[in-house]
This record gives C-alpha cells, sequence and structure tokens, in this order.
C-alpha cells in the first residue's frame, strides 16, 4: 500500500463502508508519510463494515475519528554519555494510544528503525490485541532510535537511565506499564526499573518483563510463541487436523522464534527453517533439543545471523534469501514487519502451505495476505496469534497487584486459556459477520467492539 497517493487512498476506500472510508481519508491526509500506521488503520477499517452497517452510534459518537488518534504523545531527546565520554543524543517517545479499558500497555524498542510512524502503529495494533485477551490493558508503545547492539553494559545503562528520567512522570502501575519488545530485554527493562525506583522512591509493578528474583513472571521470554503455537493448535483442531506431525517454518530465532520451536517441537511438530538479516537455514531433520538451547547462544551472540548455526550442524544456508519458499505444512513469521511479501505469499500457496500465523506485528504485507486467502491459505493477524506476549504480561501485572509469584504450569495454564478464549472470539465474530473461519476481520471486530463500546460508555472523553 502507498496511501499517500490520491489514487491509491481511492482503491483503499472502496473496501470500505462510508464512515470509514472518509474518515480514513481524513488521516490519510494529515499524515501521509506514516504508512506503517495508515497500514494497521486499513486493515481494520476494511474489515469492520459489517459492524458500521449495523448502526450509526459509532458514527454519532465519531470513535473512528478517536481511534485514529493517540490520547497523547510523549517525545523527548535522551542524552547520555558514551564509555569515551562523549555526549551521545537520541530520540525517545511513548505513544499513549488508548486507556478505554485499562491502563497503557505495550512494549518499549530500542532499535535504529524507530519512528513515530512505527510506533503509532505498533499501539493502535496493541489496543485490539489487548482487548482480545480480556485482561483491563489499553494500547501504548515506545522507544528509541538507540540501538544496544554494539554497546558496553554501562552504555546500555546510562542511556536507560536516561530514557526514564524523561519519561518516569508519565507512567505508573495504573497509568502505563510499558514492557520490553526489539533491543530491550531483561537487562534493560533492570536498568529502567532501578531508575524509575530512584526517581520516584516506589517499587510498583510499572513495567513487565522484571527478573524473576523482582517480581516479574515465569514463561515470560517464551509467552509470545508459546501462544502463537497454541492459536495455531486451535486453528488445526477447529479444522479436524493436529499440529503433531506437521512442517514448520519459522522466520527469525529471537525470543518469540525460540518459543514458537520450543512449543511446536514439543507438540509433536517439526520446524525446519529459522532466518536472520543473513538469509536463512533449512533443517530437514528439524530444530529440536541442543538446538533450540543454541538459538539462545545466537541471539546472545549480538551478530544477528543464522549462517553459525547452518555451519555447526551441517545444514543448508541460503544468503540473503527468506524462508516462506521451503515446502511446509504451517507458516509462522516471527521476525519483523512486512517480512512475508507477495512474491513470498505466492510461493507458500504454491508449495502446498495451509495455515499462516503470524507470530511478529503485522509482518505480511496487504497484498500477501490477499493472496494467501484467496490461495486457500488459512490466515490468522497478530493482533489474535501473537498475543500471548502481553497477554503473560497482563499476567505479571496480576501477580504484582496480588504480590504474588504464580508456578509456571499456572501461567502456562492461563495462557493456553487466553489464546483459545482468543481464537474462539475470533471465529465466533467472523461467523456472526457470516465469514466463519476469517480470523483477520473476525479478530479486528471482536477488539474493535470491545474498545469502541468501552469508548462509547465513558462518553467524549
Amino acid at each position: 500500500m502507498q496511501p499517500n497517493g490520491t489514487s491509491d487512498q481511492n482503491v483503499a476506500t472502496k473496501a470500505m463502508h462510508p464512515y470509514a472510508a472518509r474518515v480514513f481519508r481524513e488521516v490519510s491526509e494529515r499524515v501521509p508519510w506514516e504508512v506503517e500506521f495508515l497500514q494497521a488503520v486499513q486493515e481494520v477499517f476494511e474489515t469492520i463494515t459489517p459492524v458500521l452497517e449495523q448502526t450509526t452510534l459509532y458514527e454519532e459518537e465519531s470513535v473512528l475519528e478517536r481511534l485514529v488518534e493517540p490520547q497523547r504523545v510523549h517525545a523527548f531527546r535522551v542524552v547520555w554519555h558514551d564509555d569515551a565520554g562523549r555526549v551521545r543524543v537520541n530520540r525517545g517517545w511513548r505513544v499513549q494510544f488508548n486507556n478505554a479499558i485499562g491502563p497503557f500497555k505495550g512494549g518499549l524498542r530500542f532499535h535504529s528503525s524507530v519512528t513515530l510512524s512505527g510506533l503509532k502503529f505498533l499501539g493502535f495494533e496493541q489496543t485490539f490485541k489487548n482487548a482480545l485477551t480480556g485482561l483491563p490493558m489499553g494500547g501504548g508503545k515506545g522507544g528509541s532510535d538507540f540501538s544496544p547492539r554494539g554497546a558496553s553494559d554501562r552504555e546500555i545503562e546510562r542511556f536507560c537511565h536516561s530514557f526514564m528520567t524523561s519519561l518516569y512522570r508519565y507512567i505508573g502501575a495504573e497509568v502505563d506499564v510499558p514492557a520490553g519488545d526489539i533491543g530491550v530485554g531483561a537487562r534493560e527493562i533492570g536498568y529502567l526499573f532501578g531508575q524509575y525506583k530512584r526517581l520516584t522512591e516506589t517499587f510498583s509493578g510499572v513495567l513487565t518483563g522484571k527478573g524473576l528474583n523482582w517480581g516479574g513472571s515465569k514463561l515470560r521470554p517464551e509467552a509470545t510463541g508459546f501462544g502463537l503455537v497454541y492459536f495455531a493448535q486451535k486453528m488445526l483442531e477447529r479444522r479436524g487436523e493436529e499440529l503433531a506431525g506437521k512442517r514448520v517454518s519459522v522466520s527469525g530465532f529471537g525470543n518469540v522464534a525460540w518459543g514458537a520451536v520450543k512449543k511446536a517441537t514439543e507438540l509433536g511438530a517439526k520446524v525446519v527453517t529459522l532466518s536472520g538479516p543473513d538469509g536463512y537455514i533449512y533443517d530437514p531433520e528439524g530444530v529440536s533439543g541442543e538446538k533450540i538451547d543454541y538459538m539462545l547462544e545466537l541471539r546472545s551472540s549480538g551478530m544477528d545471523v543464522v549462517q553459525p548455526y547452518a555451519e555447526r550442524y551441517g545444514v543448508e544456508f541460503h544468503a540473503g534469501r527468506r524462508p516462506w519458499e521451503v515446502p511446509v505444512d504451517v507458516a509462522l513469521p516471527c521476525a519483523i514487519q512486512n517480512e512475508l511479501e507477495s512474491a513470498d505469499a505466492e510461493r507458500l500457496v504454491a508449495n502446498g502451505c495451509k495455515y499462516v500465523a503470524e507470530g511478529a506485528n503485522m509482518p505480511t504485507t496487504p497484498d500477501a495476505v490477499r493472496i494467501l486467502r484467496q490461495g486457500g491459505i488459512v490466515y490468522a493477524p497478530g493482533k489474535a496469534s501473537n498475543a500471548g506476549g502481553v497477554g503473560t504480561s497482563g499476567l505479571e501485572m496480576a501477580q504484582n497487584r496480588t504480590n504474588q509469584t504464580w508456578t509456571a504450569e499456572r501461567v502456562d495454564t492461563e495462557l493456553r486459556r487466553i489464546m483459545t478464549d482468543i481464537h474462539d472470539m475470533a471465529w465466533d465474530a467472523a461467523a456472526t459477520c457470516g465469514n466463519p473461519g476469517d480470523y483477520l476481520q473476525g479478530a479486528n471486530v471482536a477488539g474493535f467492539l470491545k474498545v469502541a463500546d468501552s469508548m462509547v460508555d465513558q462518553g467524549s472523553v
């Protein structure tokens, strides 16, 4: 999609209800450069037509106009010293998108590619994803164009302290609860929490993804990948199939991919690919046993490549290519947004893939989604299938509020329940719209109704 052109806007709005089309044109004209954000808005607006046809209430209350505008955006500079004593300056943001159903909730991303457009897209998506979990969490996202890669621990600590010094006034356990994301793991969360504690002189559940010794939840690193596989398992079960025995392709090799490989293998599937910026590996025997542990070694090495896996285990490495050309039954994109493009979707269809469930945020381009769906592949959007991470963050918040620490078994049980409920909610909403099995429409409609109805209940705020 290229939403900054008038002809492209006209094409996009043809599939929308007139009210949604008008609001989409307005926001496209207002921020034509925010391509990722507009892509996310378009996807939702194209699928909620049945809801808008049933009532004029949302138009009368200007719900869509309010939905596409963050409640507030905090932008700030982050000044810190590197190990050589030089002053460095980065940009930081916190997009507090919508708190109609609970405190703002969403990750912090530290990466050189971070922009306001990307954070708005992620915050918009997060609003509906969090609604689907059934937990009281609104939507938000934040981060900085600082990249931890190549920085020393002390440089990362100084950066995190400076970042939190600018952010701490605007967050809190009942206001906004950030978490980790790309570039923000347990180390960064620790430094951020320490500075928040120093500045506020309080110990509260203001962040999730904390260390287990000081308020974190078991299974949080694996949660997104585990939840993704639980959702995919329900997709297959609803169609009379089992995940056991299926060949699965996974992209990425970070926490999401690691959790997905771990759980898929545990349930009897065979994961045959991993990928990085350098290309992908093909392991026909499956990524299992010590190979799964080696994924963590790769991640901690800081090299951001998967070729060492191929060298260590004597499997194929395909430089500069994506894993979607390998024939599989199930594809799980777990890397970055827009990683699965039209040509990739065509290969998946041609090779007989039957299911695609997103582990990353919007990893499939709109044209690729269309090709997958037209090709008969059952497709699940990330706001439904990768909600396990934020769902477990919500469980961490619950543990913090009650001063409890749950067992891994209890967390896993609750996570499976959340993902099952999301699957069934999306399935039922799609059926109500006359499109049973359409997880894209079902997830968007179910999430929209919960957020929109809450906004209407609370008045024009």
